[in-house]
């Protein structure tokens, strides 16, 4: 039996599924978790292209920003949030 393959886009269809998604990436001690979460948001809100194209950056920028080792802009990280409808939100730590 063959495996079907996971895609985590697959998944981020809806706005409800893409703030608890970035909500658990922000909890994560580790920022790449985040990156690599709001890659995965936007490739699954109309792609890097379409995102780069609404953020005014490259989609290489994006893309090497929200790898792994990336280690993007607080402009970078706000203009993607805004490209797939969501801004930061301040609030005390419980």
């Amino acid at each position: 039996m063959a495996s079907v393959p996971y895609f985590t886009a697959d998944d981020l269809q809806s706005d409800e599924a893409v703030r608890a998604y970035l909500a658990a990436a922000v909890e994560d001690s580790d920022p790449a978790v985040l990156a690599l979460a709001l890659r995965e948001v936007a490739k699954a809100r109309g792609g890097m292209t379409q995102v780069a194209r609404e953020t005014g950056l490259s989609r290489e920028s994006l893309y090497r920003a929200l790898s792994p080792k990336g280690n993007p802009t607080l402009k970078t990280l706000t203009a993607v949030l805004r490209s797939v409808g969501l801004k930061l939100d301040v609030r005390p730590v419980e």
